[in-house]
């Protein structure tokens, strides 16, 4: 069942950018990229991934460069540059390593995580 809840509003976040939220205990890295200039709802695309950079043993990912490799949205590490799937966090570079992918939505202006899909009991996203 679906928890959400608010992280923050639309208008906080920087087209084609990243942020860095921490949602129970997990730091989460959210990424809106609009399809048109200052487009909200169908014409916007919204990420949640797993902050920490398993190359670069680092929490740095909201801080990468976003954009798209073959029709897939990813993100950039600003550490080693590889380039994590937004949708699926897989790396390109090295499909045995994967981030993990949150729900998230637009709802009312507003940025939404669903915090069951984040890791419970203490169980480590990898």
């Amino acid at each position: 069942m679906a928890k959400w809840i608010d992280v923050c509003s639309v208008d906080d976040l920087q087209p084609n950018s990243g942020v860095c939220a921490l949602l129970d205990g997990e730091q989460v890295a959210i990424f809106w990229m609009p399809v048109l200039s200052g487009a909200e709802g169908p014409d916007a695309k919204i990420y949640a991934v797993g902050n920490y950079d398993p190359f670069g043993n680092a929490n740095v990912l909201s801080r990468g460069i976003i954009g798209d490799i073959g029709g897939q949205p990813v993100v950039a590490s600003p550490l080693y540059k590889q380039h994590y799937n937004l949708q699926t966090g897989v790396c390109l570079e090295d499909e045995t390593v994967k981030i993990p992918v949150y729900a998230i939505r637009i709802e009312n202006g507003s940025v939404q995580v669903d915090l069951s899909s984040l890791p419970q009991d203490g169980a480590q996203a990898l």
